[in-house]
């Protein structure tokens, strides 16, 4: 059974990493933009990168919001497919894992 409290706090960590870069990426998107016509088509195709990479913040936020859920019920590293647990290794390597290995992997 993972050390969950170090889970928690692994996982509030990352939260806080990933409120911060959606922060800054809000900040970046609310910047004016060039008055200059090739400086607006650069800008517009930072801003889809931008945007790109808030949704994907955004998505691990919500696995991450997740994975606390399961902390406080008492299912985190427990696979939610099989009911077997989950590595250690592999929820520190994707801490929201709500799947073992094999079953991720489709087997």
């Amino acid at each position: 059974m993972p050390d969950l409290t170090e889970f928690a706090d692994l996982i509030a960590a990352r939260l806080e990493e990933l409120g911060d870069r959606v922060q800054e990426i809000d900040h970046e998107l609310g910047e004016p933009k060039s008055a200059d016509l090739n400086e607006q088509a650069i800008d517009i195709e930072d801003d889809e990168v931008l945007e790109g990479l808030g949704a994907v913040a955004q998505k691990e936020i919500s696995l991450l919001r997740l994975a606390l859920g399961r902390i406080q019920d008492g299912t985190y590293g427990i696979c939610q497919k099989c009911d077997e647990p989950i590595s250690e290794e592999r929820l520190k390597a994707v801490l929201y894992a709500p799947l073992c290995k094999r079953c991720a992997a489709g087997g």
